[in-house]
C-alpha cells in the first residue's frame, strides 16, 4: 500500500517511529516536518489529503499532539475521511463504517508501539459494504450538495437561502424539462473554482493579459478533448451560451441580409435560427421550413425542393422541440446540391451523438454548435466545432467578433464534461435515456394522449393536449408542477393556439436518467402525467401523485 505520512513539531518523533515500521511492507511516503522545529499543522496535513483525494497515496497517517488539528485540516478535502483514533477497536469501526482513509493520531495520547498496533489495524481492516453502511457514508459525502457552498450560510445567507431552496427542488420533483440536466460534482466544483478570477481575452498561447497560463492549459484541455470526443477537426470552446454559439458561425460566414434556411420556431426550431424577435431573425433574411403536415417528421425532398428554389447560404438544421432523428447524410446532399453552408444545432442532442445514441453531424457539416448543458449535463455554456478550413473565420468571430474575455471556469467545466463523457458508462447512459423516453412516451400514449409525429427517438417527446384532452400546454405544466413533475408548455407544428398558451407539452428524459431511472420508473412517471392531465382540476389526484413522486425521488437521489 502507498502511505502518506506527515506530523507536526508536536508528533515528530511519533512519525518517524511509524514511518519505520510501517515501512517494511509498505511504502511511506514522509511529507515533512524534516526536523523538530515549531511549524504549522495545517502545511503537512493539506498535502497529505491531497495525495489520498488524488488517489496519488491509498491512505495517510496524520500526528499532532492531539490529533484534532490534523483532523480538521483533512477532512476540508472531498473523497478525504480523517478519523481520530486513540485505540484499535476505534481504528476497526471507523474503518469499517465510516470507511475512512486518514488515520489522525494524539502523540500525547498513545505509547509508540501502541500507535503502531492501530495503525496497522487501521490499514488491514476493509470496508464493509453492508448496505446501511454504504447509504450512511454516501450521506456523508454528499452532505445534501450544500457543503459545496456552506460558506454562504454566513457570508450571504440570502444567496444561501436561493441556492438551499433549488437543492430542496431538485431533491423532491422529477424535473423532466427536455433542456435541463443536473451537472456533476466534479463539473461544479470547476465552475465555481479560482479560473473565474482571471482576464483571458484571446486564445491560448495568444493572450492580451499576462498570468494566463493556467487558464491556457485548462482551455486548451477543453478543445482537445471536444475534438476527441466529437471527431471534430476544429473546437471553439469560449462561446458564453448556444446562441452566441450560433451567432458565431453567422458571423464568420454570411453577411447581414444574406438568406439562412432553418427550422420554423412552431416546428420545433430555436429562437436564435431566426425567430423574428431575435437577433438572427432581425439581421438575416429567413427563410423557414416546416415539418410534414401529416407525419409531423421532416421531408427531407420537400426540403430539397425549396432549398434549391431559395439557394440559402446556410442550410440550418437542429431543432429545440424535434422528437426524430435527422439524417445529416441527407442534409449534406442537399446541401451540396445547393452550394451552401451545412450547419447543424445539435445543442439537444450533443449528448446522445456524445455516446453513440444519435447519428453525429460532424462528419458531414461545416459548423456544429451546441450547449454544453442539456443531454451533456455541463455546464451552461456553447460551443462551436467546424472544419478546419473555417477555424480561422470562426475563431475571430468570437474574440474579438462578438465577446471579450472568455469565463474560463466554466470553460474548465467543459473539459470535465467531455472528460466524463469519455467513459463507457457515458454510452450506456446516452442509451437509457432514449429507452427512457420511448417508454414514457409510449405510456402516456397509451393513456390515449396524441404524441406528436407519434413517438420519439430521442430524448424528447412532444404531448398534443389540446386535441387529446382540450386543454392548453400552459394549463398542463401548471397543473404537473402542482403533482411535482416540472415539464414546459411547447408549441407544436401548425399550433393554433398563443405561443404563451401553446397546444403541447414538451416532456425529457436526460435529468431523470441522470438520477439513475430507468423503464420501471418511467411507466410510473407516464401513468402519474396521464393521471393528472386526465383530471386537470382534480386537486386530490395532484397531492397524491406529488406525494408518490416524492417517495420516488427519494430513491434516486441528484448527484
Amino acid at each position: 500500500m502507498r502511505i502518506a505520512i506527515a506530523s507536526d513539531h508536536g508528533g515528530f518523533e511519533l512519525k518517524g517511529h511509524l514511518a519505520r515500521a510501517l515501512g517494511a511492507d509498505h511504502a511511506v511516503s514522509d511529507f515533512g516536518p524534516s526536523d523538530r522545529a515549531s511549524c504549522d499543522f495545517p502545511d503537512y496535513a493539506v498535502p497529505v489529503a491531497q495525495a489520498v483525494a488524488s488517489g496519488a497515496a491509498d491512505f495517510g497517517i496524520l500526528i499532532c499532539r492531539t490529533g484534532l488539528g490534523m483532523s480538521m485540516a483533512a477532512n476540508r478535502f472531498q473523497n478525504v475521511r480523517a478519523a481520530l483514533c486513540a485505540t484499535t477497536e476505534a481504528a476497526t469501526l471507523t474503518r469499517q463504517h465510516n470507511g475512512a482513509n486518514v488515520l489522525c493520531l494524539g502523540a500525547d495520547a498513545v505509547s509508540g508501539d501502541y500507535a503502531v498496533e492501530i495503525a496497522k489495524t487501521f490499514l488491514a481492516t476493509p470496508v464493509d459494504n453492508d448496505a446501511r453502511h454504504v447509504r450512511r457514508r454516501w450521506k456523508l459525502e454528499r452532505a445534501e450538495r450544500l457543503s459545496d457552498c456552506s460558506g454562504l450560510m454566513r457570508d450571504d445567507p440570502e444567496v444561501f437561502a436561493a441556492i438551499e431552496a433549488q437543492t430542496k427542488q431538485e431533491d423532491a420533483e422529477i424535473n423532466l424539462i427536455a433542456s435541463e440536466n443536473t451537472s456533476s460534482r466534479a463539473c461544479r466544483e470547476a465552475a465555481g473554482s479560482v479560473l473565474m478570477n482571471k482576464y483571458a481575452e484571446g486564445y491560448p498561447g495568444k493572450r492580451w493579459y499576462s498570468g494566463c497560463l493556467p487558464v491556457d492549459a485548462a482551455e486548451e484541455l477543453a478543445r482537445t478533448r471536444a475534438c476527441q470526443l466529437f471527431g471534430a477537426e476544429h473546437a471553439n470552446v469560449q462561446p458564453h451560451c448556444g446562441s452566441a454559439a450560433n451567432m458565431a458561425v453567422y458571423f464568420a460566414t454570411i453577411k447581414p441580409g444574406d438568406t439562412i434556411m432553418s427550422m420554423a420556431l412552431d416546428q420545433g426550431g430555436h429562437l436564435s435560427h431566426g425567430s423574428p424577435v431575435n437577433f438572427s431573425g432581425k439581421i438575416y433574411n429567413i427563410v423557414p421550413y416546416t415539418v410534414d403536415p401529416k407525419t409531423e417528421r421532416l421531408d427531407y425532398d420537400a426540403l430539397e425542393r425549396q432549398a434549391l428554389e431559395v439557394k440559402p447560404k446556410i442550410l440550418l438544421t437542429g431543432a429545440s422541440a424535434y422528437p426524430r432523428a435527422i439524417d445529416f447524410k441527407r442534409i449534406r446532399e442537399i446541401c451540396d446540391k445547393v452550394g451552401c453552408i451545412m450547419m447543424v444545432d445539435m445543442a439537444h442532442i450533443a449528448g446522445l451523438v456524445a455516446g453513440g445514441a444519435h447519428e453525429s453531424p460532424v462528419p458531414y457539416a461545416d459548423f456544429v454548435t451546441t450547449t454544453t448543458h442539456k443531454t451533456l449535463g455541463g455546464p451552461r455554456g456553447g460551443m462551436v466545432l467546424c472544419k478546419e478550413k473555417w477555424a480561422k473565420a470562426l475563431d475571430s468571430a468570437v474574440f474579438p467578433g462578438m465577446q471579450g474575455g472568455p469565463l474560463e471556469n466554466i470553460i474548465a467545466a467543459k473539459a470535465v464534461v467531455f472528460r466524463e463523457w469519455m467513459s463507457e458508462a457515458k454510452k450506456g447512459y446516452a442509451q437509457q435515456v432514449v429507452k427512457n423516453c420511448q417508454v414514457m412516451c409510449k405510456t402516456v400514449q397509451d393513456r390515449g394522449y396524441r404524441i406528436v409525429s407519434g413517438g420519439t427517438d430521442n430524448h424528447l417527446f412532444l404531448v398534443d393536449v389540446k386535441a387529446s384532452k382540450g386543454i392548453t400546454g400552459k394549463e398542463a405544466a401548471a397543473a404537473l408542477d402542482a403533482a411535482g413533475i416540472i415539464v414546459n408548455k411547447n408549441t407544436i407544428p401548425f399550433d393554433t393556439e398563443s405561443p404563451f398558451k401553446t397546444s403541447g407539452i414538451r416532456v425529457g428524459t436526460a435529468s431523470a436518467t441522470t438520477r439513475g431511472m430507468k423503464e420501471p420508473e418511467m411507466i410510473k412517471i407516464g401513468t402519474w402525467i396521464a393521471d393528472v392531465l386526465d383530471d386537470i382540476a382534480n386537486v386530490e389526484v395532484q397531492a397524491r401523485v406529488k406525494r408518490e413522486a416524492a417517495a420516488l425521488v427519494a430513491h434516486f437521489p441528484v448527484p
